[in-house]
């Protein structure tokens, strides 16, 4: 499944991977309360689904995490420079399967809109 939101914000690649990173993930998004460990491209949050070893990669146009250690296969990359808007942000979650809980989608759904009102915040 994958669930997408686009921000307004004026961002490169650059500027995505060095603002992006494990420790400052609370800043950008509410949904994840706490940081545990952070070395750098791997650490292990607190968030709205309990505690998860996190990895972050730098891509050609942002950042990339993901939760290895969730069933799900869950990740999320925050973008820019894509067509059609390449001014704007993309963030873009996808998890493995395509049904799940409806409680669950709600809470991926909450998920993504946190990171694009905390891009929209505080960026």
């Amino acid at each position: 499944m994958e669930f997408f939101a686009t921000t307004t914000i004026s961002a490169s690649a650059a500027d995505l991977q060095r603002r992006l990173t494990i420790s400052e993930l609370p800043h950008w998004c509410a949904s994840i309360e706490k940081v545990l460990s952070d070395a750098t491209s791997s650490g292990e949050i607190y968030c709205v689904w309990g505690t998860f070893n996190v990895h972050r990669e730098d891509l050609r146009s942002g950042v990339r995490f993901s939760l290895p250690g969730c069933p799900y296969a869950f990740q999320w990359t925050v973008t820019t420079g894509h067509h059609p808007n390449p001014r704007h942000t993309v963030i873009h979650l996808t998890i493995n399967g395509t049904g799940h809980d409806q409680d669950f989608i709600d809470s991926i759904q909450q998920f993504v809109a946190d990171w694009k009102t905390g891009l929209e915040a505080h960026w």
